[in-house]
């Protein structure tokens, strides 16, 4: 029991050793990144993640290394396996934020605009992401083309192919009674105006 309990105390402090290395790497990382040798912070991060796999902090700086170097595509990449690997929101948060942030500089605003909404999502509080999805909602909204005006010449055409076509015989027809009606029409006509006595015109 005593064995166990002194192994136990023996793996302890040796995880509380090599955490204390990382943190010392890290914030070796963290200066050359502050003097904007972002090549040899990107390396010094690796280092303290190759020490300790699960420092997503070691992981996260190392993403924003990258961007600093002008290679976006693998900047997300990282911050894609920060957000897989983080267990706090807060770091998951700030993962998807830097994502929007690099999509948004890519004009990809559908994106960056998701990446905003799952930023809040961990972290609902952040003043920053909210203010970049409202940006990137109003951009996104200035680029959407508006709806077509309909043209009245298309719409008429539209409704004279949608109306029935009449054959040959139901012409024929109509055309009959309208030649009828209009017979009568003149037969009362004259009729009226013989009742009234006005003069007809006389035949050559």
């Amino acid at each position: 029991m005593k064995r166990a309990f002194f192994v136990l105390i023996q793996f302890l402090l040796l995880t509380q050793l090599r955490a204390q290395q990382t943190d010392k790497i890290i914030q070796k990382g963290n200066d050359l990144y502050k003097q904007q040798q972002y090549d040899k912070a990107e390396l010094t991060y690796k280092e303290a993640m190759e020490k300790e796999q699960a420092n997503t902090t070691a992981a996260f700086n190392r993403a924003n290394a990258i961007f600093r170097q002008s290679k976006p595509e693998d900047a997300i990449k990282a911050l894609d396996d920060v957000v897989m690997n983080a267990k706090e929101d807060e770091l998951r948060g700030k993962a998807y934020y830097n994502k929007g942030v690099i999509l948004t500089g890519q004009k990809k605003l559908e994106e960056s605009i998701e990446a905003y909404k799952n930023a809040l999502r961990q972290n609902p509080g952040d003043r920053e992401a909210r203010e970049n999805l409202q940006k990137a909602l109003l951009e996104l909204k200035k680029k959407t083309p508006p709806p077509p005006k309909k043209d009245n010449k298309k719409q008429q055409q539209k409704q004279q192919q949608q109306q029935p076509k009449m054959d040959q015989k139901e012409a024929e027809q109509r055309l009959k009674l309208l030649e009828q009606k209009e017979k009568e029409v003149q037969q009362r006509m004259q009729n009226e105006k013989s009742k009234t006595g006005v003069p007809q015109p006389k035949d050559w």
